[in-house]
This record gives structure tokens, C-alpha cells and sequence, in this order.
């Protein structure tokens, strides 16, 4: 049934700086010798996930991710009429659910309210905790245990059927992934330069100070970025409790957001919204392999007459692609690609592809 869909994607960003390290300045990381860029998984997963068009796809689909749920049951409570006293103990077995909660410092915080592990909780487990909240607040008692089976292993999100749930308090709950997504790394080395910016105060009139108000510093890179998705359709069909439809509309979404939206770091300083160039879509029950070997070796494009990063690393991706089905056999039953480059195919048509 075409069981894996795998998507390689080329996508070139101009200077930017989409995902900090600890520093402020771009992640990196060295592949072939050579210092590349890099964009976390983690990264492109959230600007997808949380991405207008994801959500407006999916909408009464999609999760959340917070450790403040105690604190949601807490507030809901009270504006029910719950005493602070009562409301708090009650919000704190809702919360111990999902989590141990945080030790409070001081004695009225909220704190103790909070998870101490951030926990993905499917609309249905959401709307299970506000069904639960009204019946607290209607019959003014503290929740027994047998209501307090909030989470659930059917029914989830497709975020979380997608990119799995870990919940170290409760195993029996977590879901595996059905969806992997690579670190994006550059397809050719990188210099991470400096900019150096001031800012000017707007009623300083130059006469007495004509310094700059504001001065600053963060570090960016422009790169042509090689991407990889490997999406397991029978484990998200499982995870969404068997909803086949369901599972084509989120992997439908998922590609466009893949494909169209880019991480949100410092965008409104460099504006670095990029669509990619180049997708290569595959599917078929083989086992799964990523390309990223074609650039283990940077891309040159010096030589080639008209060419550049972006000619010469579909040549690259191509050329890997072929010697892989040459040595193993086809590594895949059918593919799709569009090619921005040549103008080359449509991305109705590639959705349509991975999809069917």
C-alpha cells in the first residue's frame, strides 16, 4: 500500500539567521569536514505544526504542547465559582495526569500547578479536562480517580500521530512517531558573518548627541538548505484510530507546510521566507534511505556553464538517487518532483501524488 512516503526538499534562504544556538548565532554543524548550516528538526516541526495553513488544514485536529495545564484547570474552576483553596487541589489531580508538577518556592504561587514536563494533549484530552472541569463546578466535589483517565491511546491529534508523545509519568500513553524529519543542513560550506546595526532615537535632534541610541550585533548566513521527511502511512492511519481520510489530509498538509513555510527565527529582521525549490517525492514499502550522502561532498557550481548551487545540487540529488537504485534496486515503486529551477511540474500534482 505504498507504506513509507519520503520527501526531499532543496530550499534556499537568503541571509538569515531561522535557528538559534545558545548564542544568538546560527546552528551549525560539520558534515564532510566542512562547517554547514543547520535547521533543528525541532525547529521546522514547530513552524509546520503551528503554521496557518497546518492549522487551518486540520483545525480541530491539532494539539497542544504546554505544561500549564493545571494552571488552565485552575483559572477555569475559579471563574466557575470554586473556591482558590479547593479549585487548587482539584487542578493539581487533573495536572498529576499528565505529569509530576513543579515544586513552589512560595506557599500562594502557581507554580505546583505547572508540569514539570512539557506534555502534547490531543483535542480530545482537552476537551475530556473541560467536560471533567463543568461537572466539578456543577456538582461542587473533588474528581474521583476512575474520572481522571483523561489520556487516551485512540483519537489522537494528527500532530501527535505525526511526531509521537513521550510521557515519562505515564508509558502507557506515549505514541511513536509516525513521521521523521531531518536536521536541514547546507548543501555547501558556510561563513557565518556579523551585522552590525544602530538604531536612532527619533526626537534626538543630532544638536547635543549625534550617537546612534542603539547598538547591536547578531550573526547570519544565507544557504541552500537539502531537507528529508520519511512518513510512515500505515503507523498514522494506527495512530488516528484508523482514519484513512484523516491520515491523507494530514500528510497533504504537512508536505504543502513543508514545502511553503520556513522557520520563524529573526524573520522580521531579514524577511527570509523562501518556498523550496526543488521536491523530490517517493513512496512504496522499501526501506527507507535519506540522500543527504549526494552532499557529503559540497556543491560547486564553478565550471558549469550557466549553473549555480542550485543546478548543481539537483544534479547531485539525482545522480545520488540513481547509483542508490543501481546498486540496491529501486528504492522506491513510484516518485514525483517539481522543479522550480526548470519549471518543471506542480505542487497539485505532488500533493496529489503522496496522497493517493
Amino acid at each position: 500500500m505504498n507504506r513509507f512516503i519520503q520527501i526531499h526538499l532543496l530550499t534556499s534562504y537568503p541571509p538569515s539567521n531561522l535557528n538559534r544556538d545558545d548564542q544568538g548565532r546560527p546552528k551549525t554543524a560539520k558534515m564532510g569536514g566542512f562547517d554547514r548550516l543547520r535547521i533543528s528538526s525541532q525547529s521546522l516541526k514547530r513552524a509546520w505544526r503551528t503554521s496557518e495553513l497546518f492549522q487551518q488544514a486540520l483545525s480541530e485536529h491539532v494539539g497542544t504542547r504546554t505544561k500549564l495545564l493545571g494552571v488552565m484547570a485552575y483559572e477555569k474552576l475559579v471563574a466557575g465559582g470554586v473556591k482558590e483553596k479547593p479549585a487548587k487541589e482539584w487542578a493539581q489531580k487533573i495536572a498529576g495526569v499528565f505529569g509530576s508538577s513543579k515544586k513552589a518556592k512560595e506557599k500562594d504561587s502557581l507554580v505546583d500547578l505547572e508540569i514539570e514536563q512539557l506534555v502534547h494533549v490531543s483535542t480530545f484530552e482537552i476537551q475530556a479536562i473541560e467536560s471533567l472541569i463543568a461537572t466539578l463546578i456543577s456538582e461542587n466535589r473533588v474528581p474521583v480517580d476512575a474520572e481522571l483517565e483523561l489520556l487516551r491511546k485512540q483519537g489522537q491529534s494528527v500532530d501527535i500521530a505525526m511526531f509521537g508523545r513521550m510521557l515519562a509519568s505515564s508509558p502507557a500513553y506515549n505514541v511513536e512517531a509516525a513521521c521523521q524529519v531531518a536536521h536541514a543542513i547546507s548543501v555547501h560550506p558556510v561563513v557565518i558573518e556579523d551585522d552590525y546595526f544602530t538604531a536612532v532615537d527619533d526626537l534626538n535632534d543630532g544638536s547635543e548627541d549625534a550617537g546612534a541610541a542603539h547598538i547591536g550585533e547578531t550573526g547570519f548566513a544565507a544557504g541552500l538548505f537539502y531537507s528529508y521527511i520519511c512518513i510512515n502511512r500505515e503507523l498514522l492511519v494506527d495512530n488516528l484510530g484508523g482514519d484513512a481520510v484523516l491520515a491523507q489530509k494530514t500528510i497533504k498538509a504537512l508536505i504543502e507546510a513543508a514545502v511553503k513555510i520556513p522557520p520563524n527565527g529573526k524573520q522580521n529582521s531579514f524577511g527570509s521566507r523562501a518556498y523550496a525549490s526543488y521536491v523530490l517525492a517517493e513512496k512504496g514499502d522499501q526501506q527507507p534511505r535519506s540522500l543527504s550522502v549526494a552532499f557529503l561532498k559540497p556543491v560547486v557550481s564553478q565550471g558549469i556553464e550557466g549553473a549555480d548551487y542550485g543546478t548543481a545540487a539537483v544534479n547531485a540529488l539525482t545522480t545520488q538517487r540513481n547509483n542508490m537504485d543501481a546498486v540496491y534496486g529501486p528504492c522506491a515503486d513510484a516518485s514525483c518532483e517539481i522543479d522550480v529551477f526548470e519549471g518543471k511540474g506542480t505542487l497539485v500534482e505532488l500533493l496529489k501524488f503522496v496522497a493517493e
